[in-house]
């Protein structure tokens, strides 16, 4: 069991006592999805040995999308999903960050504000995308990945977007590049993003609940090149998946308290803090997300609902710049199959066992008795 389950089984059903009514529904199904994760709480699979015929239990994982425990490993294999679809020419890594007075109704109606940047700063790009002083094309290709933490585990919602470099044209059907190493201008694309998020949010007549100085504040947008994109999809991969801090940043956990390291922005020092255990699971619960909200959302010729083949769209991008793009890399192999931990033989699903079903403890117990025991193992498992 690693640290922040045992943290969550120890001291959750504190957390719920002590704050009860003013805990929302989701932070409560993630205190008990991490509690339970990998325990007979989530219910089992059970595998045959073919080579001894030795009976195997494989506990659960509880699937939550906010479970350090299940989002090992999906962050490469998004990775090399967009590594396959990987188009030629210079990207631009463009980041909206939005004022500190806003942060706290973001907190409060995070659904509808979450939603709004979206729209906001997608809708940006693409209004200006079309400006012929710019790139003078009709459809952007980018994605846009919800980020709200900071290293601190402070609350600091900001949207990356991760943009290939230029537009199609409905006018002559070809690829229209941005310029060299600038791709559109940040404070036009900062007030366009403050205009239309302040548009969102007043048709839902919530504009009274945010503070007037947000508006004659200059919003945060940074724009740089990225290269062939390769390494912003890096550096972002591990976002998709991530929750708010990993089990290796945490030093240790006492009675009372939290200590984990920590870097700042711009910064090679590394740092620890230390909180109390009901403010650091206050911090690590702000950043769960609202049910069924998609934290990565693509656009133009990258959507999924895109008319335009993304073959098209590379040759149109080839054919203007006059380069081919590389063959993407193979995509990694697919996971060793399970190992009898007693032969090495291969391990055969049997079926699957539901939280309370009672095969979990006779098989437990069964192995405790005659030494033929079924491993009890904290491996992610499926049919």
């Amino acid at each position: 069991m690693g640290l922040l389950q045992e943290l969550f089984r120890t001291h959750g059903p504190t957390y719920l006592e002590r704050f009860g009514a003013a805990i929302p529904k989701s932070h409560k199904k993630v205190i008990a999805a991490i509690a339970d994760c990998h325990t007979e709480a989530a219910g089992a699979a059970l595998y045959v040995c073919d080579g001894c015929g030795q009976r195997h239990v494989v506990h659960r994982s509880c699937g939550n999308r906010h479970c350090p425990c299940c989002q090992q490993g999906k962050g490469h294999e998004w990775l090399e999903r967009h590594r396959a679809r990987q188009l030629p020419g210079e990207h631009f890594l463009l980041t909206f960050t939005v004022p500190e007075p806003l942060r706290p109704f973001l907190r409060r109606h995070q659904t509808i504000g979450y939603g709004a940047l979206f729209e906001a700063s997608s809708g940006a790009i693409k209004a200006l995308v079309v400006d012929p002083r710019h790139i003078g094309g009709d459809v952007a290709g980018f994605f846009g990945v919800l980020h709200t933490w900071g290293r601190a585990l402070q609350y600091h919602p900001h949207i990356h977007s991760v943009v290939v470099g230029g537009a199609l044209s409905h006018e002559d059907g070809g690829w229209h590049p941005a310029r060299p190493g600038f791709y559109l201008p940040v404070r036009a694309l900062s007030r366009i993003v403050r205009a239309t998020f302040r548009d969102r949010i007043d048709t839902h007549g919530l504009l009274g609940e945010i503070p007037g100085e947000v508006w004659s504040t200059e919003w945060n947008v940074n724009c740089q090149p990225a290269g062939d994109g390769l390494g912003a999809l890096q550096s972002l991969a591990p976002y998709v998946f991530k929750v708010a801090i990993s089990e290796r940043r945490i030093l240790g956990v006492d009675e009372d308290h939290v200590r984990f390291r920590y870097q700042k922005p711009q910064s090679t020092r590394v740092r620890t803090m230390t909180l109390p255990i009901m403010e650091f699971m206050r911090r690590f619960l702000q950043h769960v997300l609202p049910r069924g909200f998609m934290k990565v959302r693509y656009y133009g010729f990258l959507s999924p609902s895109s008319s335009v083949p993304l073959e098209d769209v590379k040759a149109r991008i080839e054919m203007a710049s006059g380069f081919a793009l590389a063959a993407p890399e193979a995509a990694r192999e697919p996971p060793a199959a399970l190992r009898c931990r007693h032969c090495g033989g291969a391990l055969r699903f049997s079926r699957l066992l539901l939280a309370g079903d009672s095969a979990l403890g006779e098989l437990a117990s069964l192995g405790q008795r005659a030494g033929e025991s079924a491993t009890l193992s904290a491996v992610p498992a499926g049919p």
